[in-house]
């Protein structure tokens, strides 16, 4: 079955990939991604990469807790202790190391799991849920009231609006609509405070600058924001890493666009996580 029961919530997961035998590349440093989904989202947002990463990887895909096919504990939907989560998940995997993939929410919590740097080889931020300035950030607490207040659903799916463009197809915004209106009000409102209005969130700019530069993996960041972009190309501190801009794309660049996310991802890949050995981390 697959699902993994932590201490106080049961993980849906999903395993695709090569057969792994004794030192095959499956177990390579390089060869193990974990796809993180987004805010009020689950692991089916990554269905249109998993077939082609799975001919090459092992991909781990799973559903945090509190959304998709996931429980909901009665406390800790934050993006800090979905990483905890999500190392007790790779551990019962046997997944040594990885590369951390993660959208939006995910972004903020696969950098709190290469924290862990030896479990994290290099890490895939797709449009990372930080680095927001003030002219944003001054809103978070009016957002967070709403979201815990008695039309948070409706608040949430308000909120969601940003995400798109007029170009986004409208089956993206049919299917995250959805999914925020099947979603726990407290797990959004809960995860929301947490990535951007609780004493420890990374969301707002001041933080999440301390935390790029802390970071030592290689890191290949997608955003469709060009002053964000620009924020961040000099706080990513390692020589791999790389940020990429599509401004014309909404903040599900990679469901909008997912062959040319794949030539990307795929490509970086190539080119520096497989060149990357431990001792160098």
């Amino acid at each position: 079955m697959p699902f993994a029961d932590l201490p106080d919530v049961r993980l849906f997961y999903t395993v695709d990939g090569p057969r792994e035998t004794p030192g095959d590349a499956a177990r390579d440093t390089a060869n193990t991604l974990l796809l993180v989904h987004g805010w009020g989202s689950d692991s089916h947002e990554w269905v249109q990469h998993i077939p082609q990463l799975a001919a090459t990887y092992r991909v781990i895909a799973p559903d945090l807790r509190g959304h998709g096919y996931s429980g909901t504990a009665r406390t800790g939907t934050t993006p800090r202790t979905m990483a905890d989560d999500l190392r007790i998940l790779l551990e019962r995997l046997r997944a040594d190391r990885v590369v951390a993939i993660g959208h939006s929410m995910g972004g903020q919590i696969v950098g709190h799991l290469a924290d862990t740097p030896d479990l994290v080889t290099a890490l895939v931020t797709v449009d990372p849920a930080y680095g927001f300035g003030p002219q944003l950030a001054d809103s978070f607490p009016r957002i967070a009231r709403e979201l815990a207040g008695p039309r948070g659903t409706e608040a949430a799916i308000a909120l969601d609006a940003w995400t798109s463009t007029p170009a986004t197809p409208r089956w993206i915004r049919a299917w995250h609509a959805r999914r925020l209106l099947a979603a726990p009000q407290q797990v959004l409102a809960e995860a929301f405070a947490a990535m951007f209005t609780a004493p420890d969130a990374i969301g707002p700019r001041p933080a999440a600058e301390d935390h790029l530069r802390h970071r030592s993996q290689p890191t290949l960041c997608f955003r469709f924001d060009r002053d964000l972009a620009a924020w961040e190309r000099p706080l990513l501190s390692h020589p791999g890493s790389r940020v990429v801009c599509w401004p014309d794309s909404g903040h599900r660049l990679h469901e909008e666009h997912p062959e040319e996310f794949l030539l990307v991802l795929t490509r970086w890949l190539d080119e520096t996580v497989r060149t990357v050995q431990p001792e160098e981390r």
